[in-house]
C-alpha cells in the first residue's frame, strides 16, 4: 500500500539516450481513456517483450524516465510500460479502491482494462514480440493479480509482488478483523483524497504516533478531529463495513482468483508489515482455482524488499547472503525469460528462504508434503513445555485501553511505523505487566518449523470482547558469537527476534461474518493460524511466546466490550482482566508444523 515504494526506483538521468518514449491515451471499452507511457530501448535489435505495471501511484512521463527495478531485465532490452489506472494520475474515469469484478450488466473492471490495454499495446508499441508480462508491488501487485483473471492471450506471465489481496482478513487495513489503524489512517489521508478535492490538514504537533492516536480516541473521532469529511472512503466504506460482509468478499483477490490462463509467480516477504497475507493466500488460491503454471517466492524481506538493495540483512538480523540480488537474477529473470522470450529455465514451484538456518529451499509445492504437528504448551513459571501440565492454572494481566500495550520499543518517540518492525527485538516487552512471556529451556538441537503456526488458546476476560496478540520469538543465547547488522555491530546476546506474530479479535472466533460476544469469566477457546514461515531455532536458542491484548497504535484498541467498534465512543472503553489458561482440560498451546524425518 505504501505509495513511496512506487516512486523510489525512478531512474535519474541518462534515460533519454537509452529509450524512446511513447505516450498513449488508450480507450477502454466504455470510452474512458487511460494514460500509458511505453519505453522502448533505442538499441533494441529485433523484438522484445512488453513488461507492464498498472499503478495508482503515477505512471510517470517522458520527462521522468522509466522505473527500472531489475538490471537483468534492462540488459535483456525489455520494453517497459506504465499505466495510470482509471481515476488516478492522467487517466480519465472514477477511481475505486480494490475495484471488484464486474457484475452482470456492468461493462468494465480491472480485468477488462488490462485486456483492452494489452490488445492496444501489442498492436501499437514498436518492436514488441507479442508477449506481455504484468508485474507490480503492493497496490500495483493487486492490479497485476487481478489482471491475470480472464487474461488476454498475449498476457503470458504475471508477477504479483506483495499484492494487496484482502483488506479485512489480513492485508493493510485489517488483520483478523482488527483495524490496522496507524498505517490505514496515514495512507487514506493522502491517497484517498478525491480528484480535485482538498487534502486534510492534520495537526500532530511533536507528538509520537502512540500519543497522537491515543489522544484522538475512539474511531469516529478520527474524522471529526482530523479528516473533517474530506476523505469519503473512510466514512462511507471503511467505517461502514466492520464485519466480513459482501463488500469485502467482492474485493478479495484470492476469493475471486479464477479463470487464470497465464503463468503466475507471487512474491512476498516473511517480514512484510503490509501484505504478507496476500502473497501467501494468492498463491494458494492459484493452486486451488486454476490449472496453470503457479509459483511462489518467499524471502526474508520487508514490503517490496525483494526489488531493492541486496537483502543481506533486515533490521539487526543478518542473512549472510544477498537474498534480493539472488531473487532478481536466479528466479525473477528466468521466470520472465521462460514465458515471454520462450527460453528454457528450471524454475521451482516454490522458492522459500529459511530464516535461522539462512538458506534457500525449493519445493514442488508449498507448504511441502509430509508435515507433522508438534505442540508447545503454556505452563506455570512462564515456561513452554512439550507435554501439557496436569494441574490447571492461569496467568492474568490487566488490559487498559487508556494505557494500551505498544507494538514498538521506542513507542514514546516513533512517529511512523518502521518498515522492518516485524523482525524487531522483543526483549523490551518482557518487562511490561500487560504482556505474558513464556520460554522453553535452551534447545538441545536445532528445531525447524514450516508453514502456519497455530495459536490454540483458552482465555477468560471480565469484558465481553478482547484482542489477542500472539508473538512467536527466537531468543539468541547469552554466549552467541553473532553480531547485529549495520556499521556498529553489537552482540546478539539475548536478542529476541520476532519470527511470526499477529492479532485476533476474539468476537470473530467462530465467524468473521457473524461476531459473537464472550461471556465474562467463562473460559473461551480462541484458535487462529498465524501466517506461514520457514524458520530454524538453532541449538542453544529458546522458543519464546508472548501474549498481550493491544498492539497500539498499529492496531486499533478493543474497548473490551462487544460492539461495533467503528461506532464506539470514548466512554465505551473499559479495563478488563484477561487470563490465559494452562494445564488440565483447557491447556493453551502453540502448534508448529515440521517435516517428518
Amino acid at each position: 500500500m505504501t505509495s513511496a515504494l512506487a516512486f523510489a526506483l525512478i531512474t535519474q538521468g541518462g534515460f533519454a539516450a537509452q529509450y524512446d518514449a511513447y505516450e498513449f491515451n488508450i480507450s477502454m471499452r466504455d470510452g474512458v481513456k487511460l494514460y500509458t507511457v511505453a519505453w522502448v530501448p533505442k538499441d533494441l535489435d529485433g523484438k522484445s517483450p512488453l513488461l507492464m505495471e498498472r499503478t495508482p501511484y503515477g505512471a510517470g512521463s517522458p520527462t521522468t524516465g522509466p522505473r527500472r527495478r531489475s538490471t537483468y531485465l534492462t540488459a535483456a532490452k525489455y520494453i517497459y510500460v506504465y499505466q495510470d489506472v482509471r481515476g488516478k494520475g492522467k487517466s480519465e474515469g472514477e477511481f475505486v479502491n480494490v475495484r471488484p469484478l464486474r457484475k452482470p450488466g456492468e461493462k468494465i473492471d480491472e480485468t477488462t482494462d488490462t485486456y483492452d490495454t494489452v490488445e492496444f499495446l501489442i498492436n501499437k508499441v514498436p518492436k514488441n514480440n507479442g508477449n506481455v508480462g504484468l508485474w507490480g508491488i503492493s497496490y500495483p501487485g493487486f492490479y497485476a493479480g487481478i489482471g491475470a483473471i480472464n487474461n488476454h492471450p498475449a498476457l503470458k506471465a504475471v508477477e504479483p509482488g506483495a499484492p494487496v489481496s484482502d483488506w479485512f482478513l489480513g492485508d493493510d487495513c485489517h488483520h483478523n478483523g482488527a483495524l490496522f489503524l496507524q498505517e490505514t489512517f496515514d495512507f487514506c489521508g493522502g491517497f484517498n483524497v478525491p480528484r480535485g478535492g482538498q487534502r486534510p490538514v492534520i495537526e500532530r504537533g511533536d507528538k509520537s504516533a502512540y500519543q497522537f492516536y491515543l489522544d484522538t480516541g475512539a474511531l469516529p473521532n478520527f474524522d471529526a478531529k482530523h479528516y473533517k469529511g474530506l476523505i469519503p472512503y473512510w466514512n462511507d466504506e471503511l467505517m461502514v463495513h466492520d464485519t466480513y460482509d459482501q463488500y469485502w468478499k467482492d474485493r478479495s483477490l484470492p476469493r475471486n482468483f479464477k479463470n487464470v490462463n497465464c503463468a503466475v509467480m507471487t512474491v512476498g516477504g516473511f517480514f512484510d508489515k503490509e501484505d504478507l497475507w496476500g502473497a501467501l493466500n494468492l498463491y494458494q488460491a492459484g493452486e486451488s482455482k486454476n490449472r496453470t503454471n503457479n509459483y511462489l517466492v518467499m524471502g526474508p524481506w520487508l514490503h517490496g524488499g525483494f526489488a531493492r538493495g541486496t537483502g543481506a540483512s533486515l533490521g539487526q538480523v543478518k542473512f549472510y547472503q544477498n537474498t534480493s540480488e539472488f531473487f532478481m537474477e536466479k528466479i525473477e529473470f528466468p521466470f520472465f525469460e521462460k514465458f515471454l522470450n520462450n527460453k528454457a529455465s528450471a524454475t521451482a514451484e516454490a522458492n522459500i528462504f529459511e530464516t535461522g538456518a539462512n538458506k534457500w529451499h525449493t519445493f514442488a509445492q508449498w507448504p511441502p508434503k509430509g508435515l507433522k504437528e508438534k505442540a508447545l504448551y503454556f505452563d506455570e513459571k512462564n515456561s513452554l513445555q512439550w507435554v501439557p501440565e496436569k494441574r490447571a492454572g492461569q496467568d492474568s494481566y490487566v488490559n487498559d485501553p487508556a494505557n494500551p500495550t505498544p507494538y514498538l520499543e521506542d513507542w514514546q518517540s516513533s512517529k511512523r511505523a518502521p518498515g522492518d518492525w516485524l523482525i524487531h527485538n522483543q526483549a523490551w516487552a518482557e518487562k511490561r505487566g500487560d504482556v505474558l512471556t513464556y520460554k522453553t529451556d535452551p534447545l538441545d538441537a536445532d528445531m525447524q518449523i514450516i508453514g502456519k503456526p497455530k495459536a490454540d488458546l483458552w482465555v477468560k476476560t471480565t469484558g465481553t470482547d478482547c484482542d489477542i496478540v500472539v508473538k512467536v520469538i527466537d531468543q539468541f543465547p547469552a554466549d552467541t558469537s553473532e553480531t547485529t547488522a549495520g556499521t556498529e555491530e553489537k552482540s546478539m546476546a539475548g536478542f529476541q527476534m520476532m519470527v511470526r506474530s499477529d492479532i485476533f479479535r476474539a468476537k470473530f472466533r467462530n465467524s468473521f461474518e457473524k461476531p459473537i460476544p464472550m461471556v465474562p469469566g467463562q473460559p473461551t477457546r480462541v484458535k487462529f493460524d498465524l501466517n506461514e514461515t520457514m524458520h530454524t531455532f538453532r541449538k542453544g536458542h529458546r522458543v519464546v511466546v508472548q501474549i498481550q491484548s493491544n498492539w497500539f497504535p498499529i492496531a486499533d484498541r478493543n474497548p473490551n466490550k462487544f460492539m461495533n467498534i467503528h461506532k464506539a465512543t470514548d466512554a465505551d472503553f473499559q479495563k478488563a482482566n484477561i487470563s490465559l489458561l494452562w494445564g488440565g482440560s483447557k491447556s493453551s498451546k502453540i502448534v508448529f508444523r515440521q517435516l517428518t524425518k
